[in-house]
């Protein structure tokens, strides 16, 4: 039986295996609300060459409180027709949703298309909310949930719109939009993310598991605490949604039998508009959880260092190479300049790694204003061919030769990138444009070190390395899918093991018996002869 499921938690509902139709049902903030006499109907298939002997349904829902009392929602489910639960109470009385899990007779399954209905009695007094509805062959039982996790996690970028209030007080402020994504290949959504700025600033908020909605608290720099919530404004696959973050990825390696062993990829990004962060913990709705401390340098976290040591001129629009006012000069640390002969000129830089600019420095050369750049774009790159624009400028001016400016990058630190552009588009009137030096200064985690630790496991090192090329959502859709496959494969494996033991056990248990059996025949034997 492929799987089946129908998750209602967003909205129009995921399923696998199955249609859905409501009647006298309306879609809520993590469920599908089902007030009296409300249906509910969907449509599974069952390979004809399938025989099922019995299936595990498992319906997710609440029934809402009346007031302060329990509500009340009677409910029926129906497969084919065949009656399998009436006048089900669904418990909690709008505590925290309740798995309730049938089993369906394969009896009531035929080949084909199927009907399973969750009806909502006539007389109910509040609501039924319905969360999740899941269907397996008995033997594949948890399969269907598995895969409707898988499905949940493909989308790995998020953004939220936020607020903040003082403790103790209900006067919410808007807050900065906070983007996040944080994936080692686990297809499994987070339940907490914690996070400290390299300002010194501190968050840590825990989510629904709709991803819907989060609630923690923010420490500010300065000390100042608040509360801290937000809605859900976006949900991507990578990358999108990532086009102008700054994604860390590393190489990584995990700490376990006295030696550290290949564990795959991890991409953090966390931007609340503040800047880099440092320090980033995370726990996912399968229990796993992880920390990764970031050596941001070069320079150290708090603030962007120069980094024109590491970089190189690798192109430049023309320059005056027969008076040695090359482009080259752009990056020394003498009064020598690069003149190129046209009102509009280009030069591209390139660094040893990748670096998140956070702003750059211009110095004007050693005469003729009317060459100074007033207008220019700057880009960044990490091949050279596609380039995404970090800043622009217009009527710019310097009021002295060799006058040193520097303009900062708005927002977070974009990239990492390791080449940069400078496309001047106008000066001051002159027919040539001139500079006599440029400088970088920015952001670029050279690795982290942390731990990691799985649901069932104790705690082990975690630590990694920076990768330079982002990669692309072909060569993503590649990596989910070997993770899928890696998965399945370590479930197989898992469950062959089970087996491996659950056969020893019965083993076991039948040479017990047997030995047992021979020894009351002897008792027995022993009787007769008495």
């Amino acid at each position: 039986m492929q799987p089946t499921f129908a998750d209602f938690s967003v909205a129009p509902a995921r399923v696998s295996n199955c249609g859905t139709a409501y009647e006298a049902c309306h879609a809520g903030s993590s469920h599908l609300a089902m007030s009296a006499g409300a249906r509910v109907t969907l449509e599974f298939e069952v390979d004809a060459e399938e025989e099922i002997g019995e299936a595990t349904l498992k319906v997710t829902a609440l029934v809402s409180k009346l007031g302060g009392s329990p509500g009340y929602a009677p409910v029926d489910l129906v497969v084919n027709e065949y009656p399998l639960v009436r006048g089900l109470t669904v418990p909690g009385g709008g505590d925290l949703p309740q798995d309730n899990v049938f089993a369906v007779p394969g009896r009531s399954l035929r080949p084909g298309t199927n009907t399973l209905e969750i009806r909502t009695a006539d007389d109910a007094r509040s609501m039924l909310w319905l969360y999740r509805v899941t269907l397996d062959s008995v033997y594949e039982r948890g399969r269907s949930e598995r895969a409707m996790a898988a499905d949940a996690a493909r989308n790995t970028v998020f953004a939220y719109t936020t607020e903040r209030c003082e403790p103790f007080t209900s006067s919410w402020e808007p807050g900065p939009r906070l983007l996040f994504h944080v994936d080692r290949g686990e297809q499994s959504l987070p339940a907490q993310l914690g996070w400290r700025g390299a300002d010194g600033a501190e968050s840590a908020i825990s989510f629904q598991s709709n991803m819907s909605d989060f609630h923690g608290h923010h420490r500010a720099a300065d000390g100042t605490l608040a509360e801290f919530r937000g809605r859900i404004a976006g949900r991507w696959a990578f990358p999108e949604g990532t086009e102008d973050a700054h994604v860390h990825r590393f190489g990584t390696e995990e700490g376990w039998g006295g030696g550290w062993h290949s564990s795959g990829e991890l991409r953090l990004l966390v931007d609340d508009g503040s800047g880099p962060v440092e320090r980033v913990t995370w726990r996912d709705q399968r229990g796993n959880s992880g920390v990764a401390g970031l050596r941001i340098g070069p320079g150290g976290a708090s603030s962007p260092a120069d980094v024109t040591a590491d970089a190189s001129v690798v192109g430049a629009s023309d320059e005056y190479v027969a008076a040695g006012e090359i482009a080259e000069h752009l990056l020394d640390s003498s009064q020598e300049k690069w003149l190129a002969g046209d009102a509009r000129a280009w030069v591209e830089f390139r660094l040893e790694r990748p670096v998140a600019l956070t702003s750059y420095t211009l110095t004007s050369a050693n005469d003729f204003p009317q060459r100074d750049p007033r207008d220019w774009l700057l880009y960044g790159s990490t091949d050279g061919d596609r380039w995404t624009r970090l800043d622009s400028r217009a009527g710019e001016a310097f009021t002295r030769r060799f006058e040193a400016r520097t303009f900062r990058i708005t927002g977070a630190p974009a990239g990492p990138f390791t080449r940069y552009r400078l496309d001047i588009t106008g000066n001051g009137g002159a027919d040539e444009i001139q500079l006599s030096g440029v400088r970088f200064a920015g952001v670029g985690p050279v690795d982290f070190s942390g731990y990691y630790q799985r649901y069932n496991e104790g705690p082990i090192g975690y630590r990694g390395t920076a990768v330079n090329a982002p990669p692309s959502p072909a060569a993503h859709a590649d990596s989910a899918a070997e993770a899928e496959k890696a998965a399945e494969a370590a479930r197989l494996a898992e469950e062959a093991e089970q087996a491996a033991r659950l056969a020893e056990e019965l083993d076991r248990a039948a040479r017990s018996l047997a030995e047992a059996a021979r020894s009351m025949g002897k008792m027995a034997a022993w009787v007769r002869d008495r």
